[in-house]
């Protein structure tokens, strides 16, 4: 069994772990807790009622925090000409095609998010093997493959989150910092959620949101009620 240090022991005092919180009550505790030496992320978990091994029922898509995530987001882009012209007017860290290319290939990654034109996936779907396992294959359903770059490259550096249900059917995202105002935090999780909801795909049956956790990178996890989440 995994010996518990003293801080986390520390944090977890004061939390009842079978006990359903209200949102504010969990931020609460949670914010308390976040006693790092840095600004702590602000996760929150959602179980599913769903069985991802189904193709019907996998879930996924994106959110935009309406209080940005805290987060500083390189993005790469796959682009040529104007396009590319425009996502490094956007602010895109990094821009090209056979060149950027080359560079990942080359086992060089400088992006957390990966956005791409649909006329260079082909030249993007060889780098799935790279791309894949980090989660940075651009994808038409949650916005990275889109001639829009210029959307997409503001709403990555403006705090979307992307999301995709784990094979135990939990969803996590990180929805701000520790720093960050407890409303504001309500408000991204509020969204985040509601993103959840609206993404529920036609395969799942039965209670679709059973359970909601909130947490800080290195503090512990607070039950939350999910009506105080999901409201009306």
């Amino acid at each position: 069994m995994a010996k518990i240090g003293k801080r986390y022991s520390a944090a977890r005092e004061g939390v009842d772990r079978e006990k359903l919180y209200a949102l504010d009550e969990a931020l609460a505790l949670v914010k308390d807790r976040a006693k790092a030496k840095f600004d702590e992320t602000i996760e929150v978990a959602i179980n599913l009622g769903v069985d991802p091994r189904h193709a019907d029922q996998m879930v996924r898509g994106v959110c935009n925090l309406p209080n940005g995530s805290g987060r500083t987001v390189r993005v790469g882009v796959f682009a040529r000409g104007p396009k590319a012209d425009e996502a490094k007017a956007a602010g895109a860290d990094v821009v090209g095609a056979e060149d950027l290319l080359e560079i990942v290939q080359g086992g060089k990654i400088e992006f957390d998010r990966c956005i791409a034109t649909p006329d260079l996936m082909p030249l993007v779907g060889r780098l799935g093997k790279v791309l894949g396992p980090r989660g940075l294959m651009p994808n038409p359903k949650v916005g990275t493959v889109t001639m829009d770059v210029a959307g997409a490259v503001k709403a990555a550096k403006g705090g979307a989150v992307e999301f995709r249900v784990e094979k135990a059917g939990i969803i996590h995202g990180g929805v701000g910092k520790a720093s960050f105002d407890a409303q504001k935090l309500a408000e991204n999780i509020k969204a985040f959620t509601d993103a959840v909801v609206k993404a529920k795909p036609t395969g799942a049956k039965g209670q679709y949101v059973q359970r909601i956790a909130v947490s800080s990178t290195m503090g512990p996890g607070v039950h939350v009620d999910p009506s105080t989440v999901l409201g009306a």
